[in-house]
C-alpha cells in the first residue's frame, strides 16, 4: 500500500516499504526544481514479526555502494546511533544489560573518534540523557511507566533527544543532533512511533535514520509486548545534498524501487 499527496510544498508519504517510502522522497525532489523539502512527513507501515520493516531486496546495498563510493557512513551505521541491533541481541534482547554495555562501548567509541562522537549519539542521548549529576534513561521510564499500570497518561510516553544546554552553540555546522524528540503512543493495532527532525540529510542519512527509528521502535514495542504498528517521521528541512540530484546512479536506484513496485 503506498500514498502520496504534496501541498505548498509539504509532502506526506505513505508506504509499507522502506526502500520504497525513501526512493519516492528522492523522486520529488529529482521532479521538482527545489533540492528540498518543507515540511516532509513520512508513515511507515508494513513490519515483520521482529519489527523489521519491509525493504525491497538488494535495495540498501545499493544505496551503500553509492554512499561508500563517496565516503559516506552506510545505512546500518547510521541506524545504529539511533539503536544498536546487533548489541541488543548480543545482550540476549535483556534491556538492562544493553543499557550498560552500551555506556561502556560508547566511551570507547569517543575515544576513537571524538570528531564524530564527542557530543553523542541518538540512542545514548534516550537512556543517559542530562548531564553528570543528573541523568535519566528515558527510554526505561516509558518502558516502566507504560508496564506498570494502566491508563498511563498518554503526554508521559515521550523523551528529548535536543539539550540546549550542549546543543545551543554559535558553530555554523553541527552535525548532531537533526532529530530533536521522540514519542510513542501504544493502540489498539501497537505501538506507534514518532520522531521530530529540525533538518535531515535525504541523501546521507535518512534511510539509515528511518532504519533506525523502526528498530528502536521495535525494541519498545518488544518490552512494552505489543507489536510496532506504524512509524512517524516529521522533517521541518529535508535536504538532498552531498550528491546531485540527477546522478545515474541516484537515479537508476529510484528506478529499482519503481521497478519492485
Amino acid at each position: 500500500m503506498s500514498k502520496y499527496s504534496s501541498q505548498f510544498g509539504s509532502v506526506h508519504i505513505v508506504d509499507d516499504n522502506l526502500s520504497r517510502a525513501w526512493a519516492k522522497i528522492i523522486q520529488h525532489i529529482q521532479q521538482h526544481p527545489q533540492n528540498e523539502i518543507t515540511p516532509l512527513i513520512l508513515s511507515l507501515t508494513g513490519f515483520d514479526n521482529n519489527g523489521q520493516p519491509n525493504e525491497i531486496e538488494g535495495f540498501s546495498n545499493e544505496l551503500n555502494n553509492l554512499l561508500i563510493q563517496r565516503n559516506f557512513r552506510k545505512v546500518e551505521d547510521v541506524a545504529n546511533t539511533i539503536f544498536p541491533k546487533i548489541l541488543w541481541q548480543t545482550c540476549g534482547n535483556d534491556r538492562h544489560k544493553l543499557y550498560n554495555r552500551y555506556s561502556k562501548v560508547f566511551e570507547t567509541y569517543k575515544a576513537y573518534n571524538p570528531r564524530e562522537n564527542n557530543r553523542g549519539s541518538y540512542f545514548e542521548r534516550l537512556i543517559n540523557y542530562g548531564n553528570e549529576d543528573n541523568k535519566i534513561n528515558q527510554l526505561e521510564w516509558i518502558i516502566s511507566q507504560q508496564n506498570s499500570r494502566k491508563g498511563v497518561r498518554r503526554s508521559m510516553l515521550q523523551a528529548s533527544i535536543f539539550d540546549p544546554y550542549k546543543d545551543h552553540v554559535a558553530t555554523a555546522q553541527l552535525q548532531f543532533p537533526c532529530m530533536q524528540h521522540m514519542s510513542f503512543e501504544p493502540t489498539e493495532d501497537g505501538l506507534v512511533v514518532n520522531a521530530f527532525y529540525a533538518t535531515q540529510q535525504l541523501f546521507i542519512k535518512a534511510y539509515g535514520n528511518y532504519l533506525g527509528i523502526a528498530q528502536l521502535g521495535a525494541f519498545m514495542a518488544h518490552e512494552m509486548n505489543i507489536p510496532l504498528f506504524k512509524v512517524n517521521v516529521f522533517v521541518g528541512i529535508a535536504k538532498l545534498e552531498k550528491i546531485p540530484k540527477n546522478d545515474v546512479q541516484l537515479k537508476n536506484l529510484v528506478a529499482l524501487a519503481q521497478l519492485k513496485n
